[in-house]
């Protein structure tokens, strides 16, 4: 296996340099980051055997590739000081300056973490990361160009961990060069991954390029020559190439199922022009001379990809009947082409950095606007990783609004998804969709460069809840979802003051003179809400019934009242102690459950003793009278019932680790009821605890899993 070169010098860096930055202030600091570095790093080495300050200047000549400005390169000079040296943030501030300094912390948070989501505790970090990226696309260009480079080096590991960082690579890194448009990179960082991780597929497929070569190279040679002089009759300025198909791209192919004789495209030129003009002309020329294959014409220019891509692709029948591929572009489109979005620093514009990078970035690459959106719909991190890795980083479709604006979407998106990444209003009134002019269901499925037209209506009444089944992105369906919850909520409020007012009538209580100032800080301050929404609500969903509402005032306005009762017992053996009573029996309400730590009061039956409730228990309220005062005993050694409602997403390991949390927690599990729901999973426990204090840790435990939304306590 042929190696990477392991020594490379500062001259060389330099040279590359200075093809594109002419400014001695910029050699000068770039040459002092090296400086800096080389003394940082010094006694480092790499498993290749290299010094480490070799794989420092691979990644700054590899960022000059893609024409990588002065900071950037600064940037990929210490990208490892912070991590892997004494170098604190605020030295690099006070020795270059805060935007370098910036940079070089974005990629020392990315490569502390390893792109998986194979271990949750990562999961928000991971987050985290991806929205940072989008923030500063330098961040990541330099990591991509640090991993090139040890993906390059990759030999010098065991096996397991050279499968390991290629899968990675494969499943995060590339799909992210291939959106951010820097082809160069994204075709070595796939060559590379499957060498490591299918090398007997890898060198078959090398071989057979090998065997075909020279035949290839011959016919390539003389299709090259017919062009080339095609265009040269037409007074046509060109620079003509044979253009290699990666063996990446080959693999694919194969595996879907095509056979490798039948892989036309190995046979490839690219034209580059200096206009837009002469594309077409050219492709027309072609044409005429050679007969194209059909529906094989793609016009990348009139319509570019969401990455910037601009090309005109063909396919033709040349030279001895071959196949060929020939791509069509300018000299410009071909620097956005090899560099994506890094081709916005091209030297030829001398435009400020940041503004252009950033301009481009929100002009050309949805897969940030796509991570943006995710990342502010509020999901579970769970849900936020899973989103990006399986509909923004994953193969992707492209499709038209009427207007020509390009939308990409995850395959297997429908209208829904396209309707609610347009606006979210346009997916809540949507009546219906036209694709390509014809009508289609809702759940057709889109393809790419289909025309979506939507409509919809004023009157329409929102969106269906069958719709959660039939998007494909996560960005719609929580926008269903919040439809949905808004809708409730309405509801659950309205349902709350008409059942307030009710109860007001019947006791003869004027509406507004009961929700006074006064009394409604009263009731939030018991409660713990913050507006009368709130307590419309809480009755509304059965939180509280209107009765107890009502009740606090009445309990808050009650006169003291002097009454002579027995001291409590000093000791007994029972649990609750009943004011003035020394024995009588005693009972814990089945609708409320009260455990020590509860605020309880009593209630006396007729002929079954005093009947233990929560202080805020409803069913209070409508017993009125035969109350009487009760505490908790200081000593208390038996374990209490209670039920919790746990809402969870769907999680295949739910039960179990509930059931272990329980088990560490010194908890007893009485009984379990799950309950499956559309989205999500209901599970009614009963536990013993100790107190209090020992179920809300056991609920607070249980509400950090991931994939646990929330966890209440059960009154009924």
């Amino acid at each position: 296996m042929t190696k990477e070169k392991l020594t490379y010098s500062m001259d060389e860096l330099i040279d590359k340099v200075k093809v594109y930055i002419d400014s001695d202030s910029g050699i000068s600091l770039i040459t002092k980051a090296y400086e800096f570095a080389k003394d940082k790093h010094a006694g480092q080495y790499r498993a290749s055997g290299e010094e480490y300050i070799n794989h420092l200047l691979a990644t700054a000549i590899i960022l000059t590739t893609v024409y990588a400005d002065t900071y950037t390169l600064c940037a990929g000079l210490l990208h490892d000081t912070l991590e892997d040296t004494d170098t604190t943030k605020q030295e690099l501030e006070e020795e270059f300056n805060s935007e370098i300094a910036g940079l070089v912390y974005g990629v020392s948070k990315i490569s502390r973490i390893h792109f998986s989501t194979e271990n949750e505790a990562l999961i928000e970090y991971y987050k985290k990361i991806i929205v940072g990226m989008s923030e500063d696309v330098r961040v990541i260009i330099i990591k991509l160009a640090d991993r090139l480079h040890n993906m390059r080096t990759l030999w010098a590991l065991p096996e397991e961990k050279r499968k390991k960082k290629a899968k990675e690579t494969l499943e995060i890194l590339t799909p992210i060069a291939h959106h951010l448009g820097i082809h160069k990179i994204k075709s070595e960082l796939e060559d590379l991954c499957l060498r490591y991780l299918k090398p007997d597929v890898f060198y078959d497929i090398a071989e057979k390029l090998n065997k075909t070569k020279l035949e290839r190279d011959n016919v390539v040679a003389e299709m090259l020559t017919s062009v080339s002089n095609i265009l040269t009759e037409h007074h046509i300025k060109h620079e003509i190439k044979g253009r290699s198909k990666s063996i990446y791209s080959i693999y694919k192919k194969l595996e879907k199922g095509r056979k490798f004789s039948d892989i036309y495209d190995l046979l490839a030129l690219r034209i580059l022009v200096e206009s837009e003009q002469e594309c077409y002309t050219i492709i027309g020329l072609i044409h005429s001379k050679y007969k194209p294959i059909p529906k094989r014409f793609k016009d990348y220019i009139a319509m570019p990809k969401a990455n910037g891509y601009q090309s005109l692709h063909t396919t033709v029948f040349g030279i001895d009947g071959y196949l060929f591929e020939i791509q069509i572009r300018t000299y410009d489109m071909d620097e956005v082409a090899e560099n994506g979005v890094a081709s916005h620093w091209a030297y030829k514009e001398h435009k400020d950095l940041t503004k252009a990078s950033k301009s481009s970035t929100e002009a050309k690459l949805q897969f940030f606007k796509a991570i943006i959106d995710l990342n502010e719909d509020k999901m579970s991190s769970e849900d936020f990783v899973n989103s990006v890795k399986n509909e923004v980083l994953s193969d992707n479709i492209y499709v038209f609004s009427p207007k020509g604006d390009i939308f990409e979407l995850p395959k297997g998106s429908t209208p829904i998804d396209f309707a609610y990444r347009v606006h979210t209003k346009i997916g809540e009134s949507m009546i219906g969709a036209i694709v390509n002019n014809n009508i289609v269901p809702l759940d057709y499925e889109l393809q790419d460069n289909d025309i979506v037209k939507i409509n919809t209506s004023k009157n329409s009444c929102g969106p269906s809840k069958e719709w959660l089944n039939i998007a494909k992105t996560t960005q719609a369906k929580n926008k269903i979802k919040s439809f949905f919850t808004k809708n409730e909520k309405d509801l659950y409020i309205e349902k709350g003051k008409e059942a307030l007012e009710k109860e007001l009538r019947k006791k003869k209580i004027a509406f507004n003179d009961f929700l006074s100032d006064e009394n409604l800080t009263i009731i939030l301050n018991n409660i713990k809400e913050e507006s009368v929404i709130d307590i419309y609500y809480d009755i509304g969903s059965n939180k509280y019934s209107p009765t107890y509402i009502i009740g606090l005032i009445d309990k808050y306005h009650e006169e003291p009242k002097e009454i002579k009762l027995k001291p409590k017992p000093k000791n007994t053996d029972n649990d609750i102690i009943v004011d003035g009573i020394d024995k009588i029996k005693v009972n814990l309400a089945n609708c409320c459950h009260p455990i020590p730590g509860d605020n309880i009061i009593g209630y006396i039956t007729k002929g079954n003793g005093i009947t233990i409730h929560r202080d805020n228990c409803p069913n209070l309220y409508n017993l009125e009278e035969r109350m009487i005062n009760v505490s908790w005993n200081d000593n208390i050694k038996n374990k209490y019932l209670v039920t919790i409602m746990i809402y969870s997403k769907p999680y295949n390991n739910a039960l179990l680790e509930i059931m272990q949390k329980a088990t560490t927690s010194n908890i007893s599990i009485d009984s379990m009821k799950t309950i499956n729901k559309i989205d999500d999973v209901l599970y009614e426990i009963e536990v013993w605890v100790n107190n209090v204090e020992h179920l809300n840790n056991f609920m607070r435990d249980l509400s950090n899993f991931t994939y646990i939304n929330s966890v209440e306590r059960f009154m009924r």
